[in-house]
């Protein structure tokens, strides 16, 4: 059991975790700094709260944390928050911001945080107990964490994807959509078509991309591989620069400054996708990065001619009921009102004559 066998080690012994899935969605050196580890902790994953529980109560024997022995050093691969919880308490001066909310504790408190209660093992015994407590256990990770701790396990380990959700307690289907995306992910980036720091808004929206791997179009317009299970990269060398283009729409770029055609995933991601599905509004996305336009292209005419009226007519409205208020008697909207009563006047006629063609053209009323 995961539970035996706890014996305790020195704090000082303990070296956080780089590979730790969730230290994975920040840009970390693998040199980083104990300090540095720390400071993205605090400021990421509510290591205060942590704090100043062990403040108040002590650190509980029957949370033990997880450490591998690896190249000469004790990894903690299960307990990272906790290790940092315990090292500002003990040195307050590691962080570099906040250090006023770690509350002082006295020398008996401190003694009893020097020895930390550990279980030794390796990654791959271990990955059962910490893949079901995190990916959807009380203490859960990101979509990114628990994608990149799936593909850890299964190309690491050679455990199959289905046995991964089983374990994991979650759908088969789920855990292959987590696995694409960051398998594609991996590839972009090893491609050098994408940066994840220098995404446009600074914010690395990782379910935009396996949710919009999923659509038909979109997982065309880049060829993805069907099978997730082939030990190969999903993405053929032939279509590396769609695949830029992608990521490009899906997060911008802010060194050349292109803004993401994705604000929102819904509807956008799927208004993106239909877009795909149709050469000529691919087109004029690839031409004017503007996916309102690339979608209208896809869409019936009639069904943009409908809304076009509806809204014109509300928009009259809005304004007609703010005349009393809004217009100080400018001539130019004076003949901006007038261009919109003669295009309005010229609809019209056009519709009537569409609907009557055999009866002639409609004079056109006069006000």
């Amino acid at each position: 059991m995961i539970q035996d066998n706890i014996e305790s080690m020195p704090v000082e012994d303990l070296s956080f975790d780089l590979q730790n899935p969730r230290l994975t969605e920040f840009d970390i050196s693998v040199r980083a700094t104990d300090s540095e580890v720390i400071q993205v902790l605090w400021d990421t994953m509510d290591v205060r709260e942590l704090v100043l529980s062990i403040a108040a109560s002590g650190y509980f024997r029957h949370e033990p944390l997880i450490v591998a022995e690896e190249g000469g050093a004790k990894i903690v691969i299960e307990g990272n928050r906790r290790l940092a919880a315990v090292r500002l308490l003990l040195e307050p001066n590691l962080l570099e911001t906040g250090q006023q909310h770690i509350p002082a504790i006295g020398d008996e408190a401190r003694d009893s945080l020097r020895l930390l209660p550990v279980i030794t093992g390796t990654r791959e015994e271990t990955w059962r107990y910490i893949g079901f407590k995190h990916v959807n256990g009380p203490a859960r990770w990101s979509s990114y964490a628990k994608s990149h701790y799936i593909a850890k396990v299964h190309n690491q380990y050679g455990i199959p994807l289905e046995d991964i959700a089983q374990q994991i307690g979650d759908t088969h289907r789920t855990v292959e959509r987590l696995y694409r995306g960051i398998a594609v992910l991996e590839q972009a980036e090893t491609m050098n078509v994408f940066d994840r720091t220098d995404t446009s808004t600074g914010r690395f929206a990782f379910s935009h991309l396996y949710t919009g791997l999923e659509y038909d179009g979109i997982g065309s317009f880049v060829g993805i591989s069907s099978n997730v299970n082939e030990n190969k990269d999903l993405i053929p060398e032939e279509k590396k620069e769609d695949l830029r283009q992608l990521f490009l729409w899906l997060y911008g770029s802010r060194q050349q400054q292109i803004r993401p055609v994705i604000r929102s995933q819904n509807p956008d991601l799927r208004n993106l996708n239909t877009v795909l599905e149709s050469r000529e509004a691919t087109a004029a996305l690839r031409a004017s990065n503007d996916l309102t336009v690339a979608y209208e292209i896809t869409r019936p005419p009639s069904n943009v001619f409908e809304e076009s009226l509806f809204e014109s007519k509300r928009n009259l409205e809005k304004a007609h009921s703010l005349l009393s208020t809004g217009y100080d008697g400018s001539e130019q909207l004076l003949s901006i009102a007038n261009d919109i009563f003669i295009l309005a006047e010229d609809l019209v006629e056009d519709m009537h004559q569409k609907r009557t063609p055999r009866r002639g053209r409609r004079s056109r009323p006069r006000p």
